[in-house]
């Protein structure tokens, strides 16, 4: 077991080299990384660059590569300027055991539940570097959250992968680090859907959830119906809500 979990450790670590290895020379050369411009369309590519004052709502914005999108942008969250890439609530109408294509381009109402598409969070994520928080709330309506100084989802053809930094937050880290007691780990895990098995496990996670990055099966879930988990946080998976937010880091 302790050799198992080591060789997933060395494994995350010889991944996240390249990528922390290249934010240190991006950084030194260029400074903080931020997105790029305002498309011809005039749309911003993220939520972090709306003004300040803007309130939270309903915003378009256009990703580098991408088509213009509409989600809900978090200017009340420490920090502002937050894209809202995910939503859910234990007792969402929304159905988790979606297909690949499905999850691929997106669903459900960004007013309400939604996932913007795992392929805008990857064309989202290829245009700087980006960071995230995972925020959950519990059955007494406090507020937990977990956040990591590097977010990205890498190419369908690769899987779409899981890639996240240095963790922060006020609970423990069940994304990065390995648990083989119970689903193992998070980070570089490809995404499985019902119908794209590409878990660790003999069966398909996916099949009993939703979409996510499972290893055998999770440590997290937020992509269920009546079935929102973080350990510590809501140990039963009886959260109320979860969100998934990102915005550029300022890692550098």
């Amino acid at each position: 077991m302790g050799l198992q979990a080591g060789t997933h450790r060395l494994h995350r670590d010889l991944v996240l080299l390249p990528i922390v290895v290249g934010m240190f020379l991006l950084c030194a050369s260029a400074g903080p990384t931020t997105p790029a411009p305002s498309s011809r369309n005039g749309f911003p590519p993220d939520c972090s660059r709306l003004r300040k004052n803007s309130p939270s709502g309903v915003y378009v914005i256009q990703p580098a590569k991408s088509p213009p999108r509409v989600v809900w942008c978090d200017m009340d969250t420490e920090g502002k300027g937050w894209t809202v890439v995910q939503r859910n609530s234990y007792d969402t109408e929304l159905m988790w055991k979606q297909s690949w294509t499905t999850y691929k381009y997106g669903f459900g109402n960004v007013q309400s539940d939604y996932w913007l598409g795992t392929e805008y969070l990857h064309l989202l994520t290829q245009q700087g570097t980006y960071k995230v928080r995972f925020i959950v709330r519990n059955k007494a309506n406090v507020t937990h959250y977990a956040e990591y100084d590097i977010f990205r989802v890498e190419s369908e053809a690769s899987g779409y992968p899981l890639r996240l930094g240095r963790f922060s937050g006020d609970g423990d880290d069940y994304l990065t680090s390995y648990y083989p007691k119970k689903g193992g780990i998070h980070d570089n895990m490809k995404f499985s859907t019902t119908d794209k098995d590409q878990d660790q496990y003999s069966g398909n996670c996916a099949n009993s959830y939703g979409g996510w990055w499972y290893d055998r099966c999770h440590n997290v879930l937020l992509n269920a119906k009546k079935q929102i988990l973080w350990p510590g946080f809501c140990d039963k998976g009886d959260c109320s809500s979860s969100l998934i937010l990102v915005k550029p880091t300022d890692v550098c």
